[in-house]
């Protein structure tokens, strides 16, 4: 399925943040994207996922945190970024209301997008599920400072979409928390991938890279209903 992009603006607290959607004809759902802490709405490898969502069915919403729009480079703080995921959701759920798409609605992003997402749910915003694309566990080097502590009170259904490779999560670490969270939760590993998901000795672009996750997290969002 095709679909065409549609750039508009977000607004956050006194700010706007750039944002593009995305919608096939008769999509399953929405799923709401967030980059990671080192790249914006606009690099390949969210372009290459958000297009691959789409050729499954389902619309899509990529967005900028407010420290991206401004052009600085430290990410911003929990509450900020929060707040810019709030605004995302809400942004996403309005325009599948005018659509009459049905109301499934799921949030995703690359490692801080993800993280910041988990933060937003266990402070209460509504989405219907969460998928991680390379959970920022620990920083590298540092398994002591586990990043875990928010997880557990969320009660919607979770993909763990994880390279085996990923310095950011120690694998067994990954395992057990997952195992903590308990069934809502779902760990599934890219073998070889690192937490770009590049798996060494296989030549692919980024693009190409994002696109290749498209189908599992689709396949999984179809399982939850």
């Amino acid at each position: 399925m095709s679909a065409s992009e549609t750039d508009f603006d977000i607004t956050v607290g006194d700010g706007a943040v750039s944002a593009a959607y995305a919608r096939p004809a008769r999509p399953s759902g929405t799923v709401v994207l967030a980059h990671g802490a080192g790249a914006g709405m606009e690099h390949p490898f969210l372009r290459g996922f958000t297009e691959g969502l789409n050729s499954l069915g389902f619309a899509t919403l990529r967005f900028n945190f407010p420290y991206r729009e401004a052009g600085r480079k430290f990410p911003d703080r929990p509450p900020a970024a929060v707040a810019a995921w709030r605004a995302a959701t809400a942004a996403a759920a309005e325009r599948a209301a005018e659509h009459g798409d049905p109301g499934l609605l799921w949030a995703a992003g690359k490692s801080f997008g993800g993280r910041m997402a988990s933060m937003a749910l266990a402070e209460g915003m509504a989405a219907d599920g969460l998928v991680y694309l390379g959970y920022p566990l620990h920083p590298p080097g540092k398994p002591d400072k586990v990043r875990d502590g928010h997880l557990y009170g969320i009660r919607v259904p979770m993909l763990f979409l994880q390279g085996s490779r990923d310095t950011f999560a120690t694998p067994a670490l990954l395992e057990d928390v997952v195992a903590r969270i308990g069934p809502s939760a779902t760990l599934q590993w890219v073998e070889g991938g690192d937490h770009s998901f590049a798996v060494a000795g296989v030549k692919r672009s980024a693009a190409e890279v994002g696109a290749s996750l498209a189908e599992p997290v689709a396949a999984f969002i179809r399982t939850c209903g």
